[in-house]
């Protein structure tokens, strides 16, 4: 059905609750075999917000008096009760840390055990029930703390029963993190619980089994996100680190997992040390990548090539990262982006061409847009993406939205010469409906100073002629209008220089970039938006966009940016801090 309420969701439902019933009658834990420790960063400033009783899930802000209870408002929509339900908040409260945030923690922990812990209600899914596994095991000393022997039984109780759950659910979880998730949840629950022994060597060959199926050879997952990936290297050597605490060697697929795992993260990584947003994953909290990175014994340099479809170029203190592959697909799809061929270049410690991001925390309309190649520092024709949003489907109780018509020929290449670093690919999104292939190349002077970028679009069989004639008739021979869009960081200042000929723009650390062209398109300086996860609503910024029309088989147009002022070198790794969540 169109609305995703068909049998395989109402199938789903039924099987999660059964599980549920069962596993609401496992025996329950004792204890923990070692003292659990955090492995995961949250915001202060989000958890004095939820201390205030601002509720910010999912993209919904819920206003309370301080202190209510989450579990008895109703939800604005599904995405929030996940949320709220998958308990990653407990990483904002943990940070703030002081008596009041930890005292609210335990109140609202409790009280969904009171109300769910038997297995009854929402949030019973695999993933969920892995993530909360994971939280309420890392934040274990943070949550019983003072609590008493009675209280306490009730959490180790409630731990085992979503062990259970998860052991008998992982399966129905979607692929990339969701799915490690509910793998790993069940794998901590018998590494570090008395009494839940019996569950590690099932957890830990099904583990072996996630790790064989969805890290490819590449060290690539089946969504290309790649603050997932990071997540999943996180929970990995987590789990490799307690394994050889309790006297026992990571298997061999995990271990190679790690081992395929970790250079192509050191390939996904920006100057800053932060991450592409591309495929529904942000830049990822500031030092977490390479925390991560340090954790495994893996200690490869990037892959040559791609790294998960990625081509990185590096020089001097500049990062060029581009989409160079086909985009997820079937449901590896579900947060995936028409981003193809779109780039992001990073200076230093400051990103300067990025794009907008995954827009899911603000609600689903952001989240569509988001995924959109408009979104994107790419080239779009039309006005349209270069794949499209399939029609919605029930997943975990959401309505979630696979990608189709995607680009299936993406050829990529990277070179080095005596002046750049060079990358040529193309993508043939737009060949079905107008007959031409989207060509980018770009070269990245060895200094790092300057970027040369060719946009092309081509029409080059006989038949992608008829199909762009045909095209060109239906627009009444005024051409097909395309935009190339250049996306600003919040914190880069723009503006229109040499009569309007260029674009200078300034970042706070004093350098000054130029954008310039060819001519060939005609140059605005437009309003943008950056979609940033811990924010109330999406930050203002700005992008450049060429706008022109084809109506030849072959048309070109050329552009660069050029860093003309250096940061001082008494302030060029400054970070000036800024707020990580503001109303």
């Amino acid at each position: 059905m169109a609305d995703g309420q068909g049998w395989p969701a109402r199938s789903a439902r039924l099987l999660d609750g059964w599980a549920a019933w069962r596993a609401a009658r496992a025996r329950p834990a004792t204890g923990f075999r070692t003292p659990p420790e955090p492995r995961t960063f949250g915001l202060v400033a989000r958890g004095r917000q939820l201390l205030a009783g601002n509720l910010m899930f999912a993209g919904h802000l819920v206003e309370t008096p301080p202190g209510t209870r989450p579990w008895g408002i109703a939800p604005p929509d599904p995405a929030f009760t996940a949320e709220l339900h998958g308990f990653g908040w407990l990483d904002d409260l943990a940070a703030v840390g002081t008596a009041p945030a930890r005292s609210l923690a335990q109140d609202w922990l409790w009280d969904w055990i009171g109300r769910y812990g038997a297995g009854r209600g929402p949030g019973w899914t695999a993933d969920l029930a892995g993530r909360r596994l994971t939280r309420w095991i890392e934040h274990a000393l943070f949550l019983t703390m003072g609590r008493d022997a009675a209280t306490q039984a009730a959490f180790f109780r409630a731990l085992a029963v979503q062990a259970a759950f998860a052991a008998r659910r992982w399966r129905a979880a979607p692929p990339g993190l969701e799915r490690f998730e509910a793998v790993s949840g069940v794998v901590l629950a018998g590494l570090m619980l008395e009494g839940l022994e019996h569950r590690l060597d099932a957890g830990l060959a099904a583990l072996e089994r996630v790790c064989r199926d969805e890290i490819d050879a590449g060290g690539a997952i089946p969504t290309r996100n790649p603050e997932e990936l990071m997540e999943v290297l996180t929970l990995l050597t987590w789990i490799v680190a307690v394994l050889r605490d309790a006297g026992r060697d990571p298997g061999p697929e995990l271990a190679a997992a790690i081992a395929r795992v970790a250079p192509t993260l050191r390939g996904l990584r920006h100057a800053d040390g932060g991450l592409p947003r591309f495929h529904g994953g942000g830049r990822g909290v500031e030092g977490r990548l390479d925390q991560a990175l340090a954790a495994t014994d893996a200690r490869r340099r990037p892959p040559a090539g791609l790294a998960m479809g990625y081509a990185r170029l590096r020089a001097g203190r500049t990062t060029l990262i581009v989409d160079a592959a086909r985009p997820p697909g079937g449901r590896g799809s579900f947060d995936a982006h028409a981003s193809t061929l779109a780039f992001e270049l990073t200076s230093g410690r400051r990103p300067v061409i990025v794009n907008c991001g995954a827009g899911g925390s603000f609600g689903a309309e952001w989240r569509r847009a988001g995924r959109a190649t408009p979104s994107h520092s790419t080239l779009c024709l039309e006005g349209r993406s270069s794949a499209r949003l399939g029609k919605p489907v029930l997943v975990a109780g959401m309505r979630r939205e696979m990608l189709e018509a995607a680009p299936t020929d993406v050829p990529a290449d990277l070179d080095r010469d005596a002046e750049a670093h060079r990358f040529e690919g193309a993508h043939d999104g737009y060949r079905p409906g107008w007959g031409v292939t989207h060509a980018r190349m770009l070269a990245l002077s060895l200094d790092g100073r300057g970027l040369s970028g060719e946009d092309l679009l081509l029409a080059l069989e006989a038949h992608d002629k008829r199909r762009f004639d045909a095209a060109l008739d239906a627009a009444r021979l005024r051409g097909l209008p395309y935009q190339i869009r250049f996306h600003l960081h919040p914190e880069v200042d723009a503006e229109l220089d040499m009569g309007g000929a260029a674009v200078s723009l300034a970042a706070p650390s004093g350098e000054i970039w130029v954008f310039r062209h060819d001519g060939a398109a005609r140059l605005s300086l437009e309003r943008g938006v950056y979609l940033e996860r811990g924010r109330l609503r999406p930050r203002a910024a700005q992008q450049i966009v060429l706008s022109g029309r084809a109506f030849e088989y072959a048309t070109r147009v050329r552009w660069s940016v050029a860093k003309t002022q250096e940061t001082a070198t008494a302030v060029r790794d400054l970070v000036h801090a800024m707020p990580e969540y503001e109303p």
